[in-house]
Formats: C-alpha cells, sequence, structure tokens
C-alpha cells in the first residue's frame, strides 16, 4: 500500500502533509504551489498526511506506484 495521490486542485499549499510525513515523501513544487509525491516507493501508509489534510486532498491505495507523482 502507499499514497497515490494529491489532488492540485484541492491542494492549497499548507505544506501540513509535508512537515507530517516521517519518511519524507511529499514535496512542495514551489512554482505550482502544491505539495506533491515524490518518493512513493517509501511510503509506510502511516496515513499522517491524510489526517492533517484539512482539504482531502491526499488519496493513499493498496496500489504502490514506482514513479514520482507529479500534480500537473
Amino acid at each position: 500500500m502507499a499514497i497515490e495521490k494529491i489532488d492540485p486542485d484541492l491542494c492549497n499549499g499548507c505544506k501540513l502533509c509535508i512537515d507530517s510525513c516521517p519518511n519524507d515523501v511529499i514535496y512542495f513544487d514551489p512554482r505550482h504551489e502544491v505539495a506533491y509525491i515524490r518518493y512513493p516507493m517509501d511510503c509506510d501508509v502511516c496515513y499522517l498526511c491524510v489526517d492533517d489534510c484539512a482539504r482531502d486532498a491526499i488519496y493513499v491505495s493498496p496500489e504502490m506506484s514506482r514513479e514520482p507523482v507529479l500534480p500537473y
């Protein structure tokens, strides 16, 4: 299982998910001012990012991606 998506339309760029991720999976794209998944394989499925996202922009699924997931 792993983090699969951060919806760029819902993400407000607050960076709480970045701060809450213990494995440094999520990064901030300053150009688009949204969070994105940089290292999906490092996700431990702790759900801390999901819990901290007030906008429900983060989706964790049973399928694991092997590529960075850019928001655009």
